[in-house]
């Protein structure tokens, strides 16, 4: 079991309604996905979503597309309950996604992240991921966002 006391397991469709409300938990009106949008992303047939769980209960998770063209992964979205961050649980997500695409022979992961969200921006940045480019009124249609990336191989 790794240091956050985390187990790690690939999604299962019974775990939708959790993963939808923390979703809801994670992000404000608009920016959190709607149960349509969170059904889409996690069926598409060129992801992947890795749940954590403690102790029987879903504590978190990345959701993660395969952008097969770039050969990039593409980060839709990582959530934390807020009772479990600054626990190494999403470096613990993080790290896995990443090595999951890169035993896959993909070379890079980009995601987006609005302006304002400096906690995320902070730990994207510790975890190697740098600026990209700014999105215009991406979230919201009226909050920043940006496009970070990092390379995963050589």
């Amino acid at each position: 079991m790794p240091p956050s006391g985390h187990t790690l397991r690939d999604y299962k469709p019974q775990d939708f309604p959790a993963l939808w409300e923390l979703d809801q938990q994670c992000f404000v009106e608009g920016i959190a996905y709607s149960e349509e949008e969170l059904k889409y992303f996690l069926s598409h047939k060129n992801g992947f979503t890795i749940v954590a769980e403690r102790q029987g209960a879903i504590q978190g998770f990345i959701l993660v597309q395969k952008e097969l063209k770039m050969r990039a992964g593409h980060v839709i979205t990582i959530d934390v309950h807020e009772d479990a961050r600054r626990s190494g649980l999403g470096t613990l997500l993080m790290n896995a996604a990443e090595e999951r695409l890169a035993s896959a022979n993909y070379d890079s992961v980009l995601l987006e992240v609005a302006v304002d969200n400096a906690p995320a921006i902070g730990f994207y940045k510790r975890h190697g991921y740098s600026v990209l480019k700014t999105l215009p009124r991406y979230y919201l249609n009226s909050i920043d966002g940006l496009l970070m990336g990092k390379k995963i191989s050589e």
